[in-house]
């Protein structure tokens, strides 16, 4: 071989190997380190578990660092993540008592949030600002303010949000919406949604925290009380904890089922990116019994109908009725019919965790955007509101303000100390 026709030759061979692909080098299913995107996870309660074990099955994904103010908790969930790198690559996982040296590291891509309600807007707003991507768990904000700031900080830092509602994600819901739209039960008159009780005042037993948990921290930017286990409850408990139920952490069950169930009903009726126009609670106090009006009269009762955490869909054609263990009809067959291809057909996801990684990749907003998490949050909150204040309020969704002041005044909420949502 002359030397003209050897050099040909290896440039050849060289060009070749440059473009192997990835998972040939290797092997089945490798990633290379510059593909993973490196997660945080913030708030490591009990939710936190099965969002790790959702999203590790993603292959894209590694897990760099964690944070929460209950040191047990923490100590816990960096075990578990780190046997869940195994399967990757076998990497440590960091953990940190305070969530924003979690966000100055420049080596986290996304966060993954699973506080409660009362921190949400505050860890978005300044994990946008740090340029990471984010998964925040459902039911978004505490208050229309905090839902509003965090789609603005979202969309100013241009990240990519997908929020906890992954029932969007479940191919029975998604069919339900579908039969909505293409009118199989005609036109939609009523809906009722069975989830339970608004917010209640504290009433719950104060006494020491124990030494493990940063109660002050715990406590951030809402209004201080004092520690009990009903509220964070400790490492083994069988149930949820009832933060949820308390109006200064939560929205009680209409935001914390609400925000599944209601959520159907707004991307069923296709009013994703505006709202309800009125809101009227019972005329003496009550828990069940609030409705609200859309502006094409479809009236979304809050009331116990006959099935738990469900929703019933009445037109003048037929009735269908969906929950996470069921979707019937009446006539029956409306649910076995097969969507037509001619048919509306709404965004199709079937795994919630690899859409957002998926979008994360692409630049792209996923199936539970942070404008579609803030308008269902917002229809919760303002039913919220209405059961509060007890008298009809006339909403507006496209300025996201009430015809009533101090409705007005409760979209937000004052924070403690130096935390601040508005600034970024």
């Amino acid at each position: 071989m002359n030397r003209k026709k050897f050099l040909s030759q290896t440039a050849m061979g060289v060009a070749a190997f440059t473009i192997i692909p990835r998972n040939v080098l290797g092997g089945k299913g490798y990633v290379a380190p510059s593909d993973r995107i490196a997660l945080g996870y913030i708030g490591l309660g009990r939710q936190s578990l099965g969002l790790l074990g959702n999203i590790n099955k993603c292959k894209e994904t590694i897990v760099l660092a964690a944070c929460d103010v209950d040191k047990r908790k923490l100590e816990r969930f960096v075990g578990h993540a780190e046997k869940e790198n195994e399967s990757k690559v076998k990497t440590a996982v960091k953990g940190y008592a305070m969530y924003r040296e979690l966000l100055d590291r420049k080596d986290i891509d996304a966060v993954v949030i699973a506080t409660p309600d009362h921190w949400h807007a505050q860890i978005v707003v300044d994990a946008a600002k740090a340029g990471k991507d984010i998964y925040c768990e459902k039911p978004l904000s505490l208050t229309i303010a905090e839902g509003r700031a965090m789609v603005d900080a979202t969309r100013k830092h241009k990240r990519v949000f997908q929020t906890g509602s992954m029932q969007r994600s479940w191919a029975s819901f998604r069919k339900a919406v579908e039969l909505i739209r293409n009118g199989y039960i005609g036109n939609v008159k009523e809906v009722n949604v069975s989830v339970g009780p608004p917010p209640k005042e504290n009433d719950f037993p104060i006494v020491d925290a124990p030494d493990y948990i940063d109660w002050d921290m715990w406590i951030g930017p809402s209004a201080y009380n004092g520690y009990s286990p009903v509220l964070a409850n400790p490492i083994g408990a069988t149930e949820w904890a009832l933060w949820r139920e308390y109006r200064n952490f939560g929205g009680g069950y209409v935001t914390d089922w609400g925000a599944h169930m209601f959520d159907i009903v707004q991307w069923a009726l296709d009013k994703d990116h505006s709202g309800p126009v009125r809101f009227v609670p019972p005329s003496t106090p009550a828990t069940t019994g609030c409705y609200f009006e859309y502006d094409n009269g479809i009236k979304v009762t809050h009331t116990k109908w006959g099935e738990g955490n469900a929703i019933q869909f009445i037109g003048d054609e037929g009735t269908l009725e969906v929950s996470r263990s069921f979707l019937r009809s009446k006539p029956e067959n409306i649910v076995n019919l097969d969507i037509k291809a001619t048919d509306k057909h709404v965004y199709k996801s079937d795994d919630h965790y690899q859409d957002w990684i998926d979008a994360v990749k692409k630049r792209s907003k996923p199936i539970c955007d942070v404008e579609i998490g803030h308008r269902t949050a917002s229809v919760c909150n303002a039913m919220n509101i209405a059961y509060l204040l007890q008298r009809p309020l006339n909403w507006n969704p496209r300025r996201e303000t009430f015809n009533d002041d101090d409705a007005d005044k409760l979209r937000s909420r004052i924070y403690r100390g130096n935390w601040d949502f508005t600034k970024f």
